[in-house]
């Protein structure tokens, strides 16, 4: 079953969705068959009397209270505990009937963890120890199934966060330092008045020719005019 939708983040994907290792359930499963079969037995072998018919509903009552304690209440928190692993975070939920939940951003993960026993190591399971920046306590994730690959995969994902989170806020202050394009439409103000146009001035008309005056020399003959 998939994590909801509708609980997810504009732009978020859920890169894996996680329950406990399958092993969590099959001790109840072995303790449900062993319930019923000594539930069986114990009708079997109680001889036909006139209460008879009392003990046997008595033994069948105590083998449904032990099959809902031991097999039925493991099978559902198992079923209700889930671990979901987005691209922005990590989302644990919990609860048969009182549900809780915790969201932790891969932007307050510091160090992811994981540790594994004989037996998880045979069975492929762990334990992941996740801690976080902040007041919060650390979520501890417990039947892991491939705890090794999930942390790679938790590591690998904060740090693309990191570098997407870096890049966003480059882009913002290169936005913000970046000058405004100044405007091209020629400002016009009130008092400002027009340029004058004056119109090309003609060429004068050409002055009267007046007579070189010159000034007159003596000669022996006369008055002549100098050249």
């Amino acid at each position: 079953m998939g994590f909801p939708e509708n609980v997810l983040a504009q732009n978020e994907k859920v890169v894996r969705s996680i329950h406990p290792h399958w092993l969590t359930v099959f001790v109840p499963c072995v303790a449900a068959v062993i319930i019923v079969a000594i539930a069986v037995f114990v009708s079997w072998i109680t001889p036909p009397t006139s209460g008879w018919d009392i003990f046997q509903w008595i033994v069948v009552a105590v083998a449904v209270i032990l099959l809902i304690v031991f097999t039925v209440v493991p099978f559902l928190r198992w079923r209700t505990t889930h671990y979901a692993i987005t691209t922005h975070r990590v989302m644990v939920r919990r609860g048969i009937l009182a549900k809780s939940g915790k969201d932790i951003a891969l932007s307050k993960i510091t160090d992811v963890s994981f540790h594994q026993s004989i037996w998880d190591r045979i069975i492929r399971a762990g334990s992941l120890h996740i801690e976080s920046a902040g007041d919060s306590p650390d979520e501890n994730l417990k039947n892991i199934p491939n705890s090794n690959d999930v942390q790679q995969l938790l590591n690998r994902l904060v740090d693309e966060d990191a570098r997407r989170m870096y890049a966003g806020g480059q882009r913002e202050m290169l936005t913000q330092q970046q000058p405004s394009t100044p405007s091209t439409t020629p400002q016009t103000f009130p008092d400002q008045q027009p340029h004058q146009t004056f119109p090309d001035r003609q060429a004068f008309p050409d002055q009267q020719a007046f007579p070189d005056r010159r000034a007159p020399r003596s000669s022996g003959d006369g008055w002549e005019t100098q050249p």
